[in-house]
């Protein structure tokens, strides 16, 4: 049985991990920790142990050290700052990695260097300014009109430290307030709708990849920005020109791609997704929909890391049927279903609402 050590087992994205495996058809040991002492006890693992943060010189210590007392043989991340330090330090542990070059790393973790890996291979991308200090936010304004979209340069975690402004007073208290002067790029401002294009690569060559449009972000009204990290729900989709972009975008940064790559797009007002950041070395949250639907992407990314063949699929590029729902929620179980199912509610509703109108048209 293959022993497997997850980190950040208590948030979602490890437990959809975890979920994945445990749903593959052969059977798996699992190592969770966590750097959370309540998130740790979620954990759906075999083991459980307390780590500490990413940041603590004494990270990598602890989690060699439970590699060794456990034997796994495999480590995955899902925190980013856990894939950074497990990345750069990947010769010192003693457990396979499957992961992109460390180069290729630091460029998808820092938005700012991405986009120009982007710009510079002639992709469509939002312009984008540095901000260091207060000219930089005012050449900002001058340079891209109004509003803006101000974010941080290191997020983990999708629209963490973002805001739509148009003001130069608004955009000074928000950096201020997040301690972002350096860390924080101000953009042009993009269409509501986004779309994400998962894949897993080996040795350059694409093994599989599933594109996934995002209908709304879940708690939208919780954050000032309207963007949360949380997908309310996501859509299965099959687009050539989703698919040509999200390559190009990777091939911009890394012409030899190895492990996973989840290129994180929003239109424009010409309808052209534009690359924003990749999420590297790590599945997007929600990529339990995508087990569910029939492609369990954990799964074949651990079989490639132990050198075995991987399951078959259909297709390498959307090999799941587009228009496939995954709908999620706070304290509810995930729910998929398709988008033909929501429309018979839809139209039910429509019709009932106007036998309804013309009930009361006629009293």
């Amino acid at each position: 049985m293959k022993k497997i050590l997850v980190t950040g087992a208590g948030g979602a994205p490890s437990t959809n991990f975890v979920r994945s495996l445990r749903d593959a058809p052969e059977p798996f040991y699992i190592v969770g920790v966590d750097a959370n002492k309540y998130y740790l006890l979620r954990a759906e693992t075999d083991e459980r142990y307390l780590v500490p943060l990413a940041s603590d010189e004494r990270y990598l210590d602890a989690l060699c050290d439970i590699i060794d007392r456990t034997n796994v043989e495999f480590i995955h991340a899902q925190p980013d700052p856990e894939v950074f330090v497990i990345s750069e330090n990947r010769d010192k542990i003693d457990a396979i990695t499957f992961l992109p070059k460390h180069k290729t790393v630091e460029i998808c973790q820092d938005k700012y260097r991405s986009y120009k890996k982007w710009k510079k291979a002639g992709l469509k991308v939002p312009l984008t300014v540095k901000i260091n200090n207060i000219k930089d936010l005012e050449g900002a304004f001058e340079i891209l009109g109004k509003p803006i979209w101000i974010r941080a340069i290191y997020s983990p975690g999708a629209g963490r430290g973002s805001l739509k402004v148009d003001n130069i007073d608004l955009a000074k208290a928000w950096i201020d307030f997040c301690d972002g002067w350096g860390n924080f790029v101000a953009s042009e401002c993009l269409e509501p709708q986004t779309v994400t294009w998962m894949s897993i690569w080996k040795d350059g060559e694409l093994i599989v990849a599933q594109g996934r449009k995002r209908l709304y972000w879940e708690l939208a009204n919780r954050s000032p920005s309207g963007v949360t990290g949380l997908t309310g729900t996501g859509v299965t989709i099959s687009d050539p020109l989703v698919d040509e972009i999200a390559q190009e975008a990777i091939f911009a940064i890394d012409r030899e791609p190895n492990g996973i790559f989840s290129v994180d797009m929003t239109y424009d007002k010409e309808n052209i997704p534009n690359p924003t950041e990749i999420n590297i070395g790590r599945f997007f949250t929600t990529h339990y929909f995508f087990t569910k639907a029939g492609l369990n992407m954990p799964y074949i990314y651990v079989k490639l890391a132990y050198k075995e063949e991987p399951p078959q699929i259909p297709k390498r590029i959307n090999p799941l049927p587009p228009g496939l729902c995954w709908i999620r929620g706070m304290d509810f179980l995930p729910i998929l279903t398709d988008l033909k199912q929501i429309q018979l509610y839809e139209d039910e509703f429509k019709e009932r609402m106007a036998k309804l109108v013309k009930k009361c048209s006629k009293t």
